[in-house]
């Protein structure tokens, strides 16, 4: 499955200033730290690294690069973690990552398959199966789509006092709405709602679809009665009022990031994370952010201005179609000791298919 080439990540190494062996040490802390979130000090340090160094040289390498503000002692111990300093210094120069074999990329393509299923549902297993290949949390944000044309609109009656919208795009993709109807409301208004909106679609977006009927109810009240004109305008208010909100977003695996929580205080600082992530606000910024890039952008500590706080990374992409139209933001959060090598390229392949698949 040949997928378009472009930069897998967007961010300049930025490496200035360190030579090669507090690039190397700096490189065997971070991985360390990535891999166990322990400290690591000089004596380890010898053994590990491929340069020969004695422990006295490398714990003056390690003061040095803390004095640069890369690493830090979280106790009276010799050793060492990163800052989120230096963990950015290590993403955006110094990190190596593969990339996906054909039978992940298959995989991951399958598991996206939307044949006979909605747009939500195909949104909502990709952000699961982004958390399950991460271990963190699965986010896919589907921006609004005012510009898609209309198929098909249908009214399904789910008990008293609510109905079921379902809307069919020109390219197949399905949308589901629940409403509340007027009390007293017959199952014929239902019908008869569908088949006038059906009567005035005409290949039409949504947009101009809610423009003509405005002006066609407004002048015609008669056509319908008082209760079927409450069903239709409802109907496409529900999503107006999703467009409003900046689209639609999607996440799992909340819990992936509670693994490891002993803190009452980190524990807080996670819940306000998912509250903020629920807001119109960070979900239209995180479009922004996605189409400001052209590959996957990762944010460490509260760099993006989403969440501003410490302790977490937010991995991004773009899903672009072959016009080169944002579709959507896919990506994961978790703490800042994410395994990026794993990440970047899933998110990459994953934003890639996802924008080919609503293209």
């Amino acid at each position: 499955m040949a997928m378009e080439t472009r930069p897998l990540v967007s961010q300049p190494a930025l490496l200035s200033g360190l030579d090669a062996r507090s690039a190397a040490i700096l490189r065997e802390i971070v991985e360390q730290y990535v891999e166990t979130g322990e400290p690591m000090g000089s004596r380890t340090l010898s053994q590990r690294l491929p340069l020969s160094l004695s422990p006295a040289t490398i714990r003056n390498v390690m003061a040095d690069l803390t004095d640069a503000g890369l690493l830090f002692s979280p106790h009276t111990s010799a050793g060492r973690l990163p800052t989120e300093k230096g963990v950015r210094l290590f993403v955006d120069g110094l990190l190596q990552f593969g990339s996906l074999s054909e039978d992940e990329r298959k995989s991951i393509a399958g598991m996206l398959d939307v044949k006979g299923r909605s747009l939500e549902d195909m949104l909502a297993k990709a952000s699961s199966m982004l958390s399950g290949l991460s271990s963190a949390a699965g986010l896919v944000m589907a921006p609004k789509s005012d510009g898609t044309t209309i198929k098909h609109i249908e009214f399904v009656a789910l008990g008293p006092g609510r109905a079921l919208v379902i809307l069919v795009s020109a390219d197949g993709q399905v949308e589901n709405r629940v409403i509340e109807t007027p009390p007293g409301l017959p199952p014929s208004a239902l019908v008869e709602a569908g088949n006038y909106l059906n009567a005035h679609l005409s290949g039409q977006t949504l947009d101009r679809l809610r423009e003509t009927v405005s002006t066609d109810m407004t002048a015609n009240r008669n056509e319908l009665d008082h209760l079927t004109a409450e069903v239709v305008a409802s109907g496409l208010a529900t999503w107006s009022d999703a467009d409003e909100r900046g689209g639609t977003l999607f996440i799992r695996g909340q819990g992936r990031l509670l693994a490891d929580v002993t803190e009452i205080e980190r524990l807080t600082t996670i819940q306000m994370l998912f509250e903020r992530l629920e807001t119109q606000e960070t979900m239209l910024r995180l479009l922004d952010l996605a189409r400001e890039s052209e590959g996957v952008r990762i944010f460490i500590g509260a760099e993006s201005g989403l969440f501003g706080m410490a302790g977490m990374s937010v991995v991004v992409a773009p899903a672009r179609t072959d016009s080169n139209r944002i579709v959507g933001a896919i990506g994961v959060i978790g703490p800042t000791r994410i395994n990026y090598a794993r990440i970047i390229p899933v998110v990459d392949y994953t934003a890639r298919v996802i924008g080919r698949m609503l293209g």
